[in-house]
C-alpha cells in the first residue's frame, strides 16, 4: 500500500489478530503485560526488518503499552499527535 509516495507496511492478518486480541482482551481494561509488550515489540521489529523507518501506534490504547525505547524506530503516538494538533489549533 502507498500513501503520499510512502510504502505503508502492515502486519500480516495473524499478527493483527493478535495485537486487536491484546487491545480488546487487555489494554481496554487497564491490563498491561510484558508478554503483550513483547508481541507488539516482536511486530514492529518486523515491520522494521521489512524496511519501516516508524511506527504509527494508531489506537489510543497502544500507547499505554508500547514505550519509545520499545521500538528500535521513531513511534508516531496518534493520541498525542492530535492532542498537540488541537493544543496549537487553539493557541492559534
Amino acid at each position: 500500500m502507498e500513501a503520499q509516495g510512502l510504502q505503508v507496511l502492515v502486519p500480516p492478518p495473524d499478527v493483527q489478530a493478535e495485537l486487536d486480541g491484546i487491545i480488546y482482551s487487555e489494554l481496554v481494561r487497564g491490563v498491561v503485560t510484558e508478554p503483550s509488550r513483547e508481541a507488539y515489540r516482536h511486530a514492529m521489529a518486523d515491520l522494521v526488518r521489512d524496511g519501516a523507518t516508524g511506527v504509527i501506534l494508531g489506537c489510543t490504547e497502544i500507547e499505554l503499552l508500547v514505550r519509545p525505547e520499545d521500538s528500535p524506530v521513531p513511534t508516531f503516538p496518534t493520541t498525542a499527535l492530535h492532542a498537540r494538533a488541537a493544543v496549537e489549533f487553539a493557541l492559534g
